[in-house]
C-alpha cells in the first residue's frame, strides 16, 4: 500500500475553514442581537490588516501592516454582523474608529472566559508572519491560556 496520499479533488481545507469562520459569525451575531456580551465572555480577534475587504483607519494599518488583534470587551459599539464579515466601533488611544473585517481575514478567535480558541490558516508570504503588538483598544482582564485546551487548529499541510 503506497504511503503517498493522493491530492484531493474536494477542497476539504477550504470547506472546514469556512465552517469554522461561520462559528465566529454566529457568536458575534448573538452579541449583535442582544446588544451585550453575556457573563464574562470577551473576544480577541486577530486578522490580516491588508486582506481584501478590510477597512481600518490609515494610522492603524501603518502601525499594523500585517496583522492586528482587537478586543471586544468593554468598549465597543455599532456591532453589525453580515454573511461575509462584521463591523464594529472601537476606541484607540481615546479616538473612535470603525473597523470592517471580513471573516476571511480572521486568523484567530479567542474567548478567554471559557478557554476557547480557533486558529485559521492564513496565506503566509515568504518572510513569514511579522510580530505585532496587540491593539490598545481595550484593557482585557485575562490573557488567553497557552495550554491548548479547547483549541481547534486545522492544518492541511501535505507531507511529500
Amino acid at each position: 500500500m503506497p504511503s503517498d496520499t493522493p491530492d484531493s479533488l474536494i477542497p476539504y481545507d477550504e470547506i472546514v475553514q469556512e465552517a469554522l469562520r461561520a462559528v465566529v459569525g454566529r457568536v458575534l451575531g448573538e452579541v449583535e442581537s442582544t446588544g451585550r456580551l453575556p457573563g464574562e465572555h470577551h473576544f480577541y480577534i486577530t486578522f490580516k490588516t491588508a486582506a481584501a475587504g478590510v477597512e481600518i483607519p490609515r494610522h492603524l494599518s501603518e502601525r499594523f501592516p500585517d496583522e492586528m488583534t482587537i478586543v471586544i470587551q468593554n468598549r465597543f459599539w455599532d456591532l453589525k454582523v453580515g454573511d461575509d464579515g462584521f463591523e464594529v466601533g472601537l476606541s484607540f488611544n481615546q479616538a473612535p474608529a470603525r473597523l470592517v473585517i471580513p471573516f476571511s481575514a480572521i486568523t484567530g478567535f479567542v474567548d478567554p472566559a471559557v478557554n476557547f480558541a480557533l486558529q485559521f490558516q492564513a496565506q503566509v508570504e515568504e518572510g513569514g508572519p511579522q510580530e505585532h503588538e496587540q491593539a490598545e483598544n481595550d484593557h482585557p482582564v485575562a490573557e488567553p491560556a497557552d495550554d491548548g485546551s479547547n483549541v481547534v487548529s486545522v492544518d492541511f499541510s501535505r507531507k511529500k
